[in-house]
């Protein structure tokens, strides 16, 4: 029986099922046929493995050929199954032995000339094919990508050619050994740049400790952006399967991911005049939006209220959950989307409320309508608003030893006070359970006082409030304090600015 299986993958979100590719030769007028809910790139790979083929030397069978890619109700797109096409014909064809073909997987999109092209989101592919227990066959230009995933049985090559005499047992391919780099701190970006802003520094410590959300206000040229992009690098280091759910998105995604990026903590910026879909991701066969190519990252927002108010809204769901489900007509797809929000925003529509120059002219209600384009239950996710005022000229004299910490020391702070959380809850503080901030975060009488005070005087949500007792909760153990103490508690309310706004 003229017939071939050969194993693939499609990609479904951040997944990468078996695709059996089945090819067979029949008698009747020289055809090939596709089916399987082939998309149009794949449609057209017969016309790519044709030439491939032929350039190659190979005899392409002058009969009717079927292929069909199960199962047929997954959607598949692109060029990735071109490799395992080609050799699915030259196995139902006799040319190349079948039985060579069970053990392994093979991806790769064929040039005319028969050369290897590499596809995306390899490496959703190379840990499903750990999983099987299957050698996985790809394009050179894939294979650091790939290297990323321990112990899985890569072979990297460069031509059809390679692929067929490693399969007849004529010129074997090497199993790729190399490993990614370790990560590397971006010297450039540390907190000494920053003139004054200690309490700025303070809160953003607190935000990295606990993995809180930030908001920060203040006029133009402060220092709000600097302060974001130094987040990164007093984060704890990523653990390996954190590095590698990350690079899996990245993957995935249509700008792909570079080894040299393995185990850095991503950091995404999008301009305020993106679209909710931007944000969240979609498109008909969906992609991952910004805050899943955030993940476990940082996603930065600056101008705030200048984003659409719709677009900020899709942000409430991710933010407690973690995730993001993107439903199609065609499909759905879910992708991990566990951020830390970092936002900016001026005092006003001009920027310069409260200075002392008098340049600002709002009026109040100029104002009230500026800030009211956030809303309330979106505040109510970000866990410290903070102030970052103009820097007073003799600051800007302070010498490198004379404007706190390095990022690197307070890394290393960062990185106890979680490995504190960890070992009671295994995981930060800000992810805690209403349960859990009950049991971890009790106050004594002197904090409850000093709480229900505040909530008389702020009008603070529930949500808030818990939001309060988890930022409390962090700064107590930067403290290495096993309880919260009222002046944890204190610190944690004066982070709730603009709850405290009023005009």
């Amino acid at each position: 029986m003229s017939i071939a299986i050969v194993h693939s993958r499609a990609l479904v979100g951040i997944n990468a099922p078996l695709v059996t590719v089945e090819v067979h030769l029949t008698r009747g007028l020289p055809s090939l046929s596709i089916v399987g809910l082939p998309e149009t790139a794949v449609k057209e790979s017969k016309d790519r493995v044709r030439s491939a083929i032929i350039n190659n030397r190979f005899e392409f069978p002058l009969r009717r050929i079927t292929i069909n890619l199960a199962p047929a109700d997954l959607p598949k797109e692109g060029g990735r199954f071109d490799l395992a096409i080609a050799l699915g014909i030259l196995a139902a064809s006799n040319q190349i032995p079948a039985d060579s073909l069970l053990h392994y997987e093979f991806t790769g999109e064929l040039a005319l000339t028969g050369e290897l092209r590499p596809v995306r989101g390899i490496l959703p592919v190379a840990r499903a094919a750990r999983a099987s227990k299957h050698g996985l066959i790809l394009p050179r230009e894939n294979a650091a990508e790939a290297g990323l995933v321990d112990d899985c049985q890569i072979f990297s090559a460069d031509h059809l050619m390679n692929v067929c005499g490693h399969l007849c047992n004529r010129e074997k391919l090497e199993r790729w050994n190399a490993k990614p780099r370790c990560e590397t701190r971006n010297r450039e970006m540390d907190l000494l740049d920053i003139y004054a802003q200690q309490h700025a520094k303070r809160a953003l410590q607190v935000a990295a400790a606990g993995s809180h959300n930030l908001i920060m206000i203040g006029p133009p040229g402060t220092g709000k952006t600097m302060l974001a992009e130094r987040l990164p690098g007093i984060l704890p280091p990523m653990t390996d399967d954190e590095a590698l759910e990350t690079a899996t998105i990245a993957s995935i995604s249509g700008r792909g991911f570079s080894t040299e990026d393995w185990k850095k903590r991503p950091f995404r910026s999008p301009h305020h005049t993106a679209s909710g879909v931007a944000l969240v991701g979609g498109g008909s066969q969906p992609r991952p939006g910004e805050i899943s190519l955030a993940h476990h990252g940082v996603l930065f927002l600056d101008e705030l209220p200048e984003f659409d108010r719709k677009v900020l809204e899709v942000l409430r769901e991710p933010l407690e959950s973690g995730r993001i489900v993107i439903s199609r007509a065609a499909q759905q797809a879910e992708y991990p989307a566990r951020f830390q929000l970092i936002a900016a925003m001026n005092p006003c529509p001009c920027g310069y409320l409260g200075d002392a120059s008098g340049r600002c002219h709002c009026t109040e209600d100029q104002i009230r309508r500026y800030r009211q384009r956030i809303s309330g239950p979106l505040l109510d996710r970000i866990d410290l608003h903070i102030e970052v005022p103009n820097i007073q000229a003799g600051l800007l004299r302070q010498k490198a030893d004379q404007r706190g910490e390095s990022s690197e020391a307070v890394k290393s702070r960062v990185t106890d006070t979680l490995n504190i959380q960890l070992q009671r809850t295994g995981k930060a503080n800000r992810y805690l359970s209403n349960r859990e901030v009950e049991n971890y975060c009790r106050l004594d009488n002197k904090g409850t006082m000093l709480l229900e005070k505040s909530i008389t005087q702020l009008g603070l949500s529930a949500r808030a409030i818990h939001r309060i007792l988890k930022v409390a909760r962090t700064i107590a153990d930067l403290e290495k304090c096993k309880a919260i103490e009222k002046i944890h508690l204190a610190e944690a309310i004066g982070y709730r600015r603009l709850d405290r706004a009023r005009f």
